[in-house]
């Protein structure tokens, strides 16, 4: 069964809806933008969402992009995830950016922008050592896990060697 977190919920704007799950077990709530938009190709912009909450301590909400907008539309959030901490008490606003190099979105007062997902965190008590102890991955990263299928690594090794 999913954890039960009591959030409080102040609405700036009455008039819009407030966060709500769209599918029984979804993991982010929807936000809508209280405000009309208009994201000219490569644009970015400042949305305020209508919202402010107060997360218990030990919780923090972290406003993800919506893959539809992203798939349908180019428009994603330009610091995804961002974090709301549990001592943030104004309103939750998303920066939104059309990565369409050729239209310009328009979104209407009342769309869905964003969605939240709450979750528990932990604070870190870190330990300052002379060297970390070993690991399988070790220092490897930026993909060091491949990724690519071998006749998509050779393609794109031919075409930087043809370069």
């Amino acid at each position: 069964m999913t954890e039960k977190v009591d959030v409080l919920l102040l609405r700036l704007d009455p008039e819009l809806p407030p966060p709500s799950y769209a599918h029984p077990g979804d993991a982010g709530a929807d936000l809508v933008t209280a405000v009309d938009v208009v994201l000219p190709p490569g644009e970015r912009a400042v949305v305020p969402t209508g919202i402010a909450i107060a997360l218990p301590d030990g919780y923090a909400a972290f406003i993800h992009p919506r893959s539809g907008l992203g798939a349908k539309l180019g428009v994603t959030l330009v610091n995804a995830p961002g974090t709301v901490d549990a001592g943030y008490r104004g309103e939750i606003k998303v920066t939104l950016l059309n990565t369409d190099i050729r239209e310009t979105v328009r979104l209407r007062r009342g769309d869905r922008v964003a969605q939240m997902v709450v979750q528990r965190v932990g604070h870190a008590v870190f330990h300052e050592v002379e060297a970390l102890p070993g690991s399988a991955r070790g220092a490897a990263g930026f993909g060091s896990t491949g990724g690519l299928s071998a006749a998509g690594a050779a393609s794109e090794h031919n075409s930087e060697e043809g370069a």
